[in-house]
């Protein structure tokens, strides 16, 4: 697992003349997958580092990293796609090179261009530079948040790296719950930042970076903005689709560059589909690439992956995974080291376990749904967005219906949606959407609470849009949530937990730029998500891949809390050591437990979040000490 870590911290004993060192932290990371323990380093700069090498193997290139003259060093957790270039630059401009890869750039970058060098990057980073003659760290974190970066202020030092377990590891840290982040992942399913489930430790925000002076100073800085949905224009569908391709392609080529083997997920869906396209007319080789399914209806998408993989040719490989939820769940409690509960962390974990036996490095299709609006909620925040139109009267009627309508919670998905687009058309936009997607409403929350937990507010959103609140609205709120405290971490810590690194074409941050400046009305239908994707990409991959509906990448854990894991659902959300936290009233657990097993309910995503909640109070907050790896 590559991984960052360090501390700064003052010398107790000499007030007067303040001097900082950055110590590793002897615990950061352990685990490098499937090749054994990962290395670690004190690196007498302070710097912590457990490195995945993808571009330049040899030891010139290993971490903690000095410049020529020993001023500035360096931990770096992540890929810089443009590095070359950037070197090339350094080079006419004077600068010396030891290594082949791209942590150096960033040090000869920083000693050229200062704080200026980070919007040079293109790719996805976490680092630390160590400014010796400054007596200044700096923390920089990538645009879209790929690459995760936690700190924290403890007597006097300031702890940082690139999992909450490393900095758990420093001695006297405490681990207590932070209430108000249990409060929020119930609602989302994921912990939002820039907070974390630990009280003190937080993580930098992406497009962020921050720096901490000697005397204790801090200043955090975005460096980095999404174009906002006003900012859109209007151009010709040919024209887009054709600098779509293009970008896309040039996307894909700057995550080939490799110095181990390469492949792809491939999930049968349009997005990942578009990446491998790509990439099989970029390289002269087959493209290796990698599926996974389950033997229940409807959650296999074994059969659509392999039909992309014959009509691209590539080196194809699937499984069908007969999950062991009862051996995995220990594995992602560990790993994820806060409440995680979106489900779709098991496909990806056993897809990235199985891919890591033949490649170092996967691309993947993340971030092509909320840049090409591929979320079929969208579509209701566009008929939300006309319904705002009507008059107030109108949507206090359409509520009222919605509330008589008779259909149980154990409905067909569509009059379960009809039901709640209806139920909620008289709230404004931003929270309409913010119920959409709730886990957990205010509603489920003042029949759940106990004693120990309280509703809190949300954080408002990343922006106010000015009128209504429509599908562009929605997808640069989940841009900026959703995307990366949810579904980055899922990918991030799934593949790197296997010594794995994940590209994502999709996330190149020019590409997602451009995404943005283009209308919503351009890029999906009412009747058709990602129309302008598939359109472009209709004459590179299958048809039926292109018009199938979203899938998602989802697990049977409805089924799975109906048999193999009800009585250990039951036994963990009922045990005494469970109901004396007095977070949740014990007759509301067992009846969402007795409602989703009668088939009363369709409850599995909320004891998901409840199972995944206690097993980690379990392992990160009731022992006397860290948790070990399962």
């Amino acid at each position: 697992m590559c991984g960052i870590c360090g501390v700064l911290a003052p010398a107790p004993l000499d007030r007067e003349t303040v001097r900082v060192r950055l110590r590793a932290m002897v615990a950061m990371i352990r685990h490098r997958g499937p090749d054994g323990e990962g290395a670690w380093s004190d690196g007498r700069a302070g710097l912590g580092h457990a490195r995945l090498a993808v571009i330049d193997l040899g030891p010139e290139a290993a971490q903690p990293m000095s410049d020529a003259e020993g001023r500035v060093h360096i931990v770096h957790n992540g890929e810089i796609y443009n590095f070359q270039a950037l070197r090339d630059e350094l080079i006419a401009l004077g600068h010396r090179f030891r290594s082949h890869g791209d942590t150096e750039v960033i040090v000869n970058g920083y000693r050229q261009w200062g704080e200026g060098v980070i919007e040079r990057l293109r790719g996805m980073f976490a680092f630390a530079i160590w400014d010796a003659p400054r007596q200044r760290l700096i923390l920089a974190r990538d645009r879209l948040g790929q690459k995760p970066l936690y700190y924290m202020r403890h007597d006097g030092a300031f702890l940082f790296g690139s999992e909450i377990k490393a900095v758990l590891a420093w001695p006297g840290v405490a681990r207590r719950a932070d209430p108000v982040a249990i409060d929020r992942y119930l609602g989302r399913q994921y912990v939002p930042g820039p907070g974390t489930a630990f009280v003190g430790i937080q993580r930098l925000e992406p497009a962020h970076y921050m720096v901490i002076e000697a005397d204790g100073r801090t200043r955090a800085t975005r460096y980095w903005r999404l174009p906002t949905p006003d900012q859109a224009r209007p151009r010709p569908l040919a024209a887009l689709r054709e600098e779509l391709l293009a970008r896309l392609d040039e996307a894909v080529r700057l995550r080939l560059i490799s110095d181990v083997p390469l492949g792809a997920f491939l999930s049968g869906g349009v997005d990942s589909a578009a990446v491998v396209a790509a990439m099989a007319r970029a390289g002269t080789s087959p493209v290796k690439t990698f599926t996974i399914g389950f033997a229940e209806d409807g959650y296999d998408e074994r059969p659509h992956a392999r039909l992309v993989a014959e009509h691209l040719g590539t080196e194809h490989r699937e499984a069908l995974v007969a999950a062991d939820a009862m051996a995995v769940l220990p594995k992602l409690v560990w790993h994820y080291g806060e409440p995680f509960a979106d489900s779709s962390a098991v496909p990806t974990w056993y897809v990235a376990e199985m891919t890591r036996r033949h490649v170092t490095v996967a691309l993947n299709g993340d971030g092509g749904d909320e840049a090409f609006l591929g979320y079929p909620r969208y579509q209701g925040c566009r008929l939300g967005a006309m319904l705002d139109a009507w008059p107030r009267s109108f949507r206090q009627a359409a509520a009222a219906v919605g509330r008589a309508l008779p259909f149980a919670a154990s409905a067909h998905r569509g009059r379960r949606y009809l039901r709640r687009f209806l139920v909620d058309a008289g709230l404004p936009g931003p929270e309409r959407y913010r119920r959409w997607t709730a886990f957990f409403t205010d509603d489920d929350k003042r029949a759940l609470y106990g004693d120990g937990l309280a509703i809190g507010a949300e954080d408002p959103p990343a922006i106010a849009p000015g009128g209504a609140f429509d599908e562009a609205a929605a997808a640069y709120l989940d841009i900026h949530g959703y995307l990366p405290d949810d579904l980055l971490v899922k990918v991030d810590v799934a593949t790197m937990a296997h010594g794995l690194e994940a590209r994502a074409p999709f996330l190149d941050h020019e590409l997602m730029a451009f995404a943005a400046t283009i209308p919503a009305a351009r890029k999906m239908r009412l009747r058709e998500t990602k129309a302008l994707l598939k359109a472009a990409v209709a004459t590179r991959v299958p048809p039926e891949t292109v018009y199938r509906p979203n899938m998602g990448f989802n697990v049977p854990i409805d089924r799975w809390l109906r048999d193999e894991l009800r009585d250990f659902a039951y036994d963990t959300l009922t045990a005494t050591r469970a109901t004396a936290r007095d977070l949740f009233r014990p007759a509301a657990v067992r009846a969402l437990l007795d409602d989703h097993v009668a088939g009363r309910g369709r409850h599995q995503d909320r004891i998901w979040a409840l199972l995944m909640l206690e097993l980690w109070f379990v392992m990160w907050i009731d022992p006397p000490t860290l948790a070990g790896r399962p």
